[in-house]
């Protein structure tokens, strides 16, 4: 029988909701934490009181934040990988001239 953690209650937007998992208990209550203030600030930014809407906006928010997040990894990574083709460049000039 597979592992499926512990329960974890965790709140957003005053309602509790239990989370099992695995993951660490602080790390579950900091995620949550992060979703609520992204919840809280798409009520802000829109005149709405509808908490689906605001869930989505919400997710949509996060989504938007990990796909950047995404882009800029794979960006760095492409200027790693130039940056270690210039290298091996470089040696393999300086093997060939010694």
């Amino acid at each position: 029988m597979a592992d499926n953690g512990r329960v974890i209650p965790v709140d957003i937007q005053g309602q509790r909701y239990p989370i099992r998992t695995s993951l660490d208990a602080e790390y579950v209550a900091r995620l949550a934490v992060y979703v609520d203030e992204k919840i809280r600030a798409a009520a802000v930014a829109t005149a709405t009181g509808d908490s689906l809407r605001l869930a989505v906006l919400a997710a949509l928010n996060i989504a938007d934040e990990l796909f950047r997040c995404q882009e800029q990894e794979t960006a760095r990574d492409g200027r790693l990988a130039a940056r270690t083709k210039e290298l091996e460049r470089l040696v393999d000039r300086l093997l060939i001239a010694s």
